[in-house]
């Protein structure tokens, strides 16, 4: 049996659209699900007791989707069940988001629970190699690709960020802890001409079975908003959201989407 711990965000109601059958959904208390409904709802001080649960009702593999962001933790609630776990998650909280996530991943495996990417068990999420759209990126927009892989790259070492806008070989952006949707906000009073390309692949070490990076509809306007040319993303490496509605934007608004291998 599947249980989705959902997050916030459209990515948990795509992953139960693509199931022929609805798993157990759970939510960490705070982040109440925009796309589905929570069947079980847990904080995090009591983890332990809500694995224990998991394991009683026959769940046997879990998937992570959705954003959930890093909560205060409030010792007084902490439960016997969870108090083990306790160095574990404090040292979690103080990590980057991958690092954060393998201890997350190393919990639930460690209680017997096989963990599942989000993509593994809707593979309709991940696009196909190639460009997807009526507009085709120039020779300059593939080379600002490569080096905006070359920049994520870099950050990725640092555990940092899953995309960044390059333009003519400089980086216009890089993404924050404050998301990609920020990061193009912050571009919307650049002070050039336009143009550019917004790049977004994993961490190279990344551990894929949780946030990998997503695009859906709203990032293509905000693209748009931002000046930018097109959309490079990392082939097996990044979710698309409502896929054709993305292409259909693309297509109305003149941006190109392009599925690119990932870099070696």
């Amino acid at each position: 049996m599947l249980a989705l711990i959902a997050g916030t965000g459209a990515l948990p109601g795509e992953v139960v659209d693509h199931l022929a059958d609805r798993p157990l959904i759970c939510a960490m208390e705070g982040f109440t699900p925009d796309s589905v409904t929570a069947d079980v709802v847990f904080p995090l001080e009591q983890l332990g007791s809500f694995i224990a649960e998991l394991k009683a009702r026959g769940v046997t593999e879990i998937c992570m989707a959705g954003a959930v962001r890093r909560p205060a933790i409030d010792p007084s609630r902490i439960d016997a069940a969870t108090m083990p776990l306790v160095p574990v998650l404090q040292k979690a909280l103080m990590s980057g988001d991958d690092g954060a996530l393998r201890a997350v991943i190393g919990i639930f495996e460690e209680a017997g629970l096989a963990v599942r990417a989000a993509h593994e068990i809707a593979p309709a999420l991940l696009p196909q190699l190639g460009c997807l759209t009526e507009a085709q990126p120039s020779e300059g927009d593939l080379t600002d690709a490569d080096r905006a892989a070359g920049i994520l790259r870099a950050m990725g070492s640092a555990d940092i960020g899953q995309a960044c806008a390059v333009s003519k070989g400089q980086a216009l952006a890089v993404e924050s802890i404050f998301g990609t949707d920020w990061m193009l906000q912050s571009l919307t009073q650049r002070p050039d001409a336009g143009g550019g390309v917004l790049f977004k692949a994993p961490k190279p070490d990344q551990d894929r079975r949780a946030d990998l990076p997503t695009i859906g509809p709203g990032t293509v306007s905000s693209a748009v908003a931002a000046g930018l040319s097109g959309i490079v993303i990392e082939k097996g490496g990044v979710i698309v959201l409502q896929l054709d509605r993305v292409i259909d934007e693309c297509n109305r608004l003149g941006l190109f989407l392009c599925v690119r291998e990932r870099a070696s």
